[in-house]
């Protein structure tokens, strides 16, 4: 019994309780769970014990101290009234909620009353916290992939009601509440659509009895994993010794950290890799060294990237191809002494980059920058000015371009001329360009006379004076019957041709001369074998 007790005021204790006390009466609020060892009180002022107690639930008389329940059988009696006139109920059930009411008789024929009301509650239990589509850990934490929606789920169990919230705790500080419910919920669901970093951390779904104020509440992390859009980055960097080269591969802004490996490509699109991996770790940035006994033209270096936010085939990755140097530039070069000169040497097609340098002589001794010598690099073209060029630097120079794969160099040969023998290129330029030109114009004058140098000397002399040859045909006798006198035929049957030829006054001193002459000196005829119809010369 004193055991029951000890449960029964523990139990008042841990209750919320209101009393209100007066001259003669208390008015008590407990709460029970079902199953529960519960002490409803009734007199506890002063040290005096009752005679006699009466206990009523809703109005009706349920036990009297030292005696039995009406409403109960033998073998099932929960109720017992104390020494102190306080009820005990053994294995409390729903049913035993209500207002119970007790009257108790003091000696001196004094009466107290008492009022306690009686709530029986149970829960929360049965707490779920369900978060989906999501891929559970071996630890419990779940994991969902950034741009995804979620949907979220708080449920539970509690009499006669309850309160059910989502809460949420990251690395930021204003998160807080994140929902909640009406009492007469036993369930709270809601999503996150496109989440994102932000909403990573520990969700808990509350569960709390309005009645009795017990809570309960389940846990879970939730982790949003994510990848870049881009792909990784591959990068070179020289090493100390040239024949080495350190190959490095990042891939930042992944959560968690991806799995980077370096391999060799077998050239079918990128999709397979030969039996040795040069590299491989869980990091965002990972580098390998490699000599020139394991590179060669043409190879295919890949670094391929794998995270779980990455469908299977969907892993991103960067190549490049390695090409030994190949310097480009004039291979024989002339100058004059006293003058400056701009050697060139073109390198863009090594991968990784050459070191391409200038270098003199046959033991290519490296050219310093000087008051003699100034380097200058334009992209991919390497300059070296020589300034105040003398004999003395007539030679071989070479432009050295090495990578790891390879050295190769171009070899220019500069040769230094004096002033004189530039002179003398120059006059002999002259005298053959006057050459030609006088060719030239002896050319366009015999042209322009060929009729002169075809006709000879007879007709130059015709035409100087002004005179014009006509040859007619005999066949037209009637218009010339009066002016030329017919010839007799010939034997061979051919018309006689006749040549009339009429002088031209070119000026006054011509014409008078023209007159002077007789009409037989102004025509001559020649008799040709052969007939033509009209000629004039």
């Amino acid at each position: 019994m004193e055991i029951v007790a000890t449960v029964a005021l523990l139990h008042l204790c841990l209750c919320a309780t209101a009393a209100v006390s007066g001259s003669d009466s208390t008015e008590t609020a407990l709460t029970a769970a079902p199953g529960d060892i519960v002490l409803l009180p009734c007199y506890d002022i002063g040290n005096e014990t009752p005679s006699l107690t009466t206990w009523m639930k809703n109005r009706q008389e349920i036990i009297t101290s030292g005696g039995s329940s009406p409403n109960l059988s033998p073998a099932g009696q929960r109720l017992k009234v104390l020494r102190d006139g306080s009820l005990s109920i053994t294995g409390v059930i729903p049913g035993d909620e209500g207002t119970y009411m007790c009257s108790s008789t003091l000696p001196g024929n004094n009466t107290f009353h008492a009022r306690v009301l009686l709530q029986v509650t149970r829960g929360p239990v049965n707490i779920s916290a369900s978060i989906g589509p999501a891929t559970a850990l071996s630890n419990g934490t779940l994991i969902v992939y950034r741009g995804s929606t979620v949907f979220f789920n708080c449920s539970g169990s509690s009499y006669p009601s309850q309160q059910l919230t989502w809460t949420f705790r990251g690395a930021s500080s204003s998160n807080g509440l994140v929902s909640l419910v009406s009492n007469s919920e036993s369930w709270l669901d809601f999503r996150i659509e496109d989440i994102q970093p932000r909403a990573q951390g520990v969700y808990s779904c509350r569960a709390n009895n309005t009645v009795s104020h017990q809570a309960a509440n389940k846990s879970t992390q939730l982790l949003v994993y994510y990848v870049p859009d881009r792909h990784p980055e591959c990068m070179w960097a020289p090493a100390n010794d040239a024949s080495h080269v350190q190959f490095i591969c990042t891939w930042f802004g992944a959560y968690p950290p991806p799995t980077l490996r370096w391999g060799e490509d077998q050239g079918d699109h990128g999709a397979g890799w030969k039996e040795s991996v040069y590299a491989s770790e869980v990091t965002d940035s990972l580098s390998v060294t490699m000599n020139r006994s394991m590179l060669s033209d043409g190879q295919v270096l890949r670094c391929m990237a794998q995270h779980q936010a990455l469908a299977q085939g969907k892993e991103k990755s960067c190549s490049f191809t390695l090409k030994p140097p190949y310097p480009e530039g004039e291979p024989l070069v002339t100058t004059i002494e006293a003058t400056s000169l701009t050697l060139t040497c073109t390198e863009a097609v090594s991968i990784p980059p050459a070191n391409t340098t200038w270098r003199k002589g046959l033991k290519q001794e490296v050219i310093v920058p000087g008051s003699k010598y100034v380097l200058s690099v334009e992209g991919p073209v390497f300059k070296l000015t020589i300034l105040n060029i003398s004999k003395d630097d007539e030679g071989v120079y070479f432009c050295r371009s090495e990578n790891p794969l390879a050295v190769r160099e171009l070899e220019v040969y500069l040769t230094v001329t004096t002033s004189s023998a530039h002179t003398g290129a120059i006059i002999g330029v002259f005298i053959a360009a006057l050459i030609v030109g006088s060719a030239t114009i002896i050319a366009k004058l015999a042209y322009s006379s060929r009729h002169r140098i075809c006709l000879g000397d007879g007709f130059g002399q015709m035409e100087d004076s002004g005179d014009v040859l006509s040859l007619v045909d005999s066949d037209d006798e009637q218009i010339f019957q009066d002016a030329v006198p017919r010839l007799p035929p010939l034997t061979n049957g051919h018309h006689t041709t006749l040549v009339q030829i009429h002088r031209i006054p070119s000026s006054d001193h011509e014409d008078t001369e023209t007159a002077d002459t007789s009409p037989q000196q102004q025509e001559d005829t020649v008799q040709r074998e052969e007939p033509v119809d009209l000629v004039t010369f």
